[in-house]
């Protein structure tokens, strides 16, 4: 990594831990068990009787035979807002606009904070039978403001009073908002007192860690370096985090000589410094992922999506970065936004990963492995959207989450959840990638699934558990190799350790 970079307030270090050896681990199906040795938060030795030569103080962790992975990572999370989703109402389950609103009416004005508005996400309108209303959502809570998040944080549903709290009276006759005004609502609900949000952000981060999670890169669209160190100070030591940087802090970044991989001063080596993040179009539920052919009945002003940055400027933008030293995280949906953003990384040398990579032409395929670009997706999506790339995408979705073509191509895979949209739990993600199915329905695109050893390596950081390598583990209560679609994603997790120290116990 490259040099550490200022973190302003002084971080907490990471307190020195005692030397650990777990006994009898598994570290495959069937394998013999072995003692791993770790000391200075490495695994120091790895093999049977190991324990015997370890050296100082050690404290011994009987693990009888489970399986030891690699620590797991979620390459694409909006923390903050996940923390938050947490404590909102879920209306994800409502097949309808009427069935939303009523969600929302039995919850009531309970769910708030006093002054605050009554916050839902999670709802999908693509497929509804009746569309987003006003006079529906307004019916709801009458006089207290409602905002409902869509699944893919694309879109917003607001009633009359909402639309008057953030500015938007008069401008949608639905309630409905999309893509940068809907943004700018999330960017302004998501302002909680700092002791607030950090208190429920180390629950989330427990929770992460009870699923195996040992890091996340974190691509929430505010100023992050000082949210994560203030974070660390503050006692939040459960995961490793690499934060993303957006256009409007690009040259705040630059100025500060912020470099991708570099690790913050005063964070105990747990947060570094992620990409910069550009998002280039919108979501396939909104129809404004931006594609080659049209949408079926589309909107005339935006007939085959929506590209939110003209390919100039992106171009521009990623160059600036690449010069700083900063990675470029590129949003691409829609077919036509991943072949311009592939354009735009071979225009400028730039390293980095096109996030989604969600629908793909053929010939673009290849071009991931050419460029170097890392194919960065979240496998559970696709079974989000499966209906409504029937709908709206139909005889090209062969062409969907095409995980097994693009691994086959020689590209790099990186798995994450993309949370709140979905659950911050990889082994949900993985099973989606596996399974490519879940309610019992039948494989989506079969033909583009990878196997359980290839979801791994796309969700962990090191490639074994070996000697020299960070003690990043998780302890699996079952082996992943042999389990159903239903045990892997349940999949019990004993402990979880980073860098050696247990963020998880269960054992």
């Amino acid at each position: 990594m490259s040099a550490a970079v200022p973190g302003g307030a002084a971080g907490r270090a990471a307190e020195e831990e005692d030397g650990l050896v777990l006994l009898d681990a598994r570290l495959a199906s069937g394998a013999e068990p072995v003692d791993v040795v770790i000391e200075s938060g490495r695994i120091a030795a790895v093999g049977p009787g190991s324990a015997a030569a370890a050296t100082g103080r050690h404290r011994h962790l009987q693990l009888d035979g489970r399986i030891v992975i690699p620590g797991l990572w979620d390459n694409h999370v909006h923390f903050s807002q996940w923390t938050l989703a947490r404590r909102r109402i879920n209306v994800e389950s409502a097949t309808s606009a009427a069935e939303a609103a009523r969600m929302v009416a039995a919850a009531g004005e309970g769910t708030a904070s006093p002054g605050s508005p009554v916050v839902g996400y999670g709802f999908r309108d693509a497929l509804w039978p009746d569309a987003p209303s006003l006079p529906l959502l307004d019916a709801a809570l009458p006089g207290t403001p409602v905002v409902l998040l869509s699944g893919d944080l694309h879109s917003v549903w607001l009633n009359s009073a909402a639309l008057q709290r953030y500015g938007y009276a008069g401008a949608t006759e639905t309630g409905l908002l999309r893509e940068e005004d809907a943004f700018e609502v999330v960017r302004r609900l998501d302002v909680v007192p700092d002791d607030t949000l950090d208190a429920w952000a180390r629950e989330a981060s427990a929770a992460a860690a009870a699923r195996g999670v040992v890091g996340v890169v974190d691509l929430e669209m505010t100023w992050n370096l000082d949210t994560w160190v203030r974070r660390v100070a503050g006692g939040q030591r459960d995961l490793r985090v690499e934060f993303g940087t957006y256009r409007q802090h690009l040259d705040r970044a630059v100025s500060l000589g912020l470099r991708s991989g570099a690790v913050v001063e005063g964070t105990g080596g747990l947060v570094s410094v992620g990409p910069f993040k550009v998002i280039t179009d919108g979501s396939l539920n909104t129809r404004t992922a931006y594609c080659v052919d049209e949408y079926p009945g589309g909107s005339p002003e935006h007939p085959r999506g929506l590209l939110t940055v003209p390919t100039d400027d992106l171009i521009d933008w990623m160059a600036v970065a690449t010069r700083a030293g900063l990675a470029c995280a590129v949003h691409a949906i829609g077919d036509e936004a991943n072949s311009l953003a592939l354009d735009a990384f071979a225009a400028t040398g730039a390293r980095g990963s096109i996030e989604h990579a969600q629908l793909l032409t053929w010939a673009d395929v290849p071009r991931f492995a050419e460029l170097g670009v890392v194919a960065s997706v979240q496998p559970d999506h696709a079974l989000d959207d499966r209906d409504v790339a029937d709908a709206y995408w139909a005889g090209r979705t062969d062409r969907a989450f095409v995980l097994a073509s693009l691994a086959a191509a020689g590209a790099t895979l990186a798995l994450g959840s993309d949370a709140p949209v979905s659950p911050l739990d990889p082994w949900r993600t993985m099973a989606a990638a596996v399974w490519r199915t879940r309610d019992g329905l039948p494989p989506w695109h079969p033909e583009q699934a990878i196997s359980v050893q290839a979801a791994l390596e796309a969700s962990t950081r090191i490639t074994a558990v070996q000697a020299g390598a960070v003690a990043d583990l998780a302890v699996l209560d079952a082996d992943p190799f042999t389990a159903s679609l239903e045990e892997f994603t349940a999949m019990p997790v004993a402990a979880t350790l980073l860098g050696g120290r247990l963020t998880h116990d269960a054992l």
